[in-house]
């Protein structure tokens, strides 16, 4: 017989995952307008009094490569101020479960984060990049891997010492947009050095859509193998041709428990142009159309997690409706298909009836709810 139980089938998949939502950073970075510090402020309190309690807040790099995060000092203000604790406690968040993760990606950007931890507003969590393919990440960090990894190591301890943990991300796992085809084994080794040298966790990235459900589930089953905690390892996808949501699942049936996501599916390459004026960035962009960047969709993947009945904390109505703010905020449609279509409803959509079948079955002799001719057998 065949078995249709999911969770016999793949019995490593989860019934709890945390989601953390990296819109504040990552999906705004590729906007080409800046977004008001109000803006995001209200973006990162309302997510959180949604549910989230991982989130990222910011990028602590040079702000004249990317301006859009010249005021990531007060944002993170705001987010240890008395208010929003107050606000926390009167909405019912414990504020000691929320973690705020700040982007830095060189040693400056740490020295800065230990400053800012010093002055009462540091985040409690620091991420730092390799990628697998050596001119991606270049293009990232500016710097070769070798030299990087020795700068990590420094920065860790750093860390460690200033109390707050480190994030390492390994990117270009299935593919890179600069070099092409990668291996999965490079990315397991660049995975073990990173906790080698105190990484508190681990970021697994497809920063440009490369992968497909088959490796993914290849490598997370690889990942687990070799480092068998759920709890270090953390998926992200791209979403550029429509199919993030098959990699999800797959990290799921694999035993992937956290994942990141931004409301509309924002994010990609740090801009090179903003307002009205070009600005570094990370150099020119390495695809041909904008539209075709971004993340996987907080909205749909709440959605889709939701109703297989996997837990989460967040409150999902509240997550579609600042997906449909933030398409205000942005100014233009973004990708998520759930704030249009909202959930699937058990009690269905009744307002979309054709009128006059109770009538019609009871013409016709036929009892509610009948859905065969009378005499069939069953």
């Amino acid at each position: 017989m065949t078995e249709y139980d999911y969770w016999k089938i793949f019995p490593k998949m989860p019934k709890k995952v945390t989601i953390g939502d990296i819109t504040i950073r990552d999906g705004l970075q590729h906007e080409e307008k800046f977004i008001s510090t109000a803006a995001k402020k209200f973006y990162l309190e309302e997510l959180i009094f949604a549910g989230c309690r991982h989130i990222e807040v910011t990028n602590l790099g040079n702000p004249f490569l990317m301006p859009q995060f010249s005021d990531a000092e007060e944002l993170l203000a705001n987010m240890r101020s008395d208010r929003f604790k107050k606000r926390c406690a009167k909405k019912g968040v414990n504020y000691d479960d929320i973690v705020f993760t700040a982007i830095t990606i060189r040693e400056g950007a740490v020295d800065r984060a230990i400053k800012l931890r010093e002055k009462g507003i540091g985040p409690d969590r620091l991420l730092m990049m390799v990628s697998t393919e050596e001119e991606h990440h270049f293009a990232n960090s500016g710097t070769t891997l070798p030299n990087y990894w020795k700068e990590a190591e420094r920065c860790i301890q750093k860390c460690n010492d200033a109390g707050m943990k480190m994030c390492g991300t390994v990117s270009t796992i299935w593919g890179s947009p600069i070099g092409g085809a990668t291996e999965l084994k490079d990315a397991v080794e660049f995975t073990k050095r990173w906790l080698d040298i105190g990484a508190h966790d681990v970021e697994h990235a497809d920063h440009d859509g490369s992968a497909s459900a088959p490796d993914v589930y290849r490598y997370f089953s690889m990942i687990l193998d070799e480092i068998p905690d759920p709890r270090l390892h953390i998926a992200h996808f791209h979403e550029t041709k429509r199919v993030a949501s098959a990699s999800v699942l797959a990290s799921l049936q694999a035993g992937i428990i956290n994942f990141e996501a931004t409301l509309g599916g924002l994010g990609g390459q740090p801009a090179n142009f903003l307002d009205d004026c070009p600005v570094k960035g990370t150099g020119e962009y390495y695809y041909d159309d904008p539209r075709y960047v971004g993340l996987v969709t907080l909205e749909d993947t709440l959605v889709q997690i939701d109703e297989m009945g996997i837990s989460h904390n967040y409150d999902v109505d509240r997550i579609l409706w600042l997906g449909r703010q933030m398409e205000r905020t942005i100014g233009r449609r973004l990708r998520s298909e759930a704030v249009l279509n909202g959930r699937t409803l058990k009690e269905g959509h009744k307002q979309y009836a054709r009128p006059g079948l109770e009538k019609l079955k009871a013409k016709l002799d036929e009892k509610p709810g009948q859905k065969l001719p009378r005499g069939w057998q069953s």
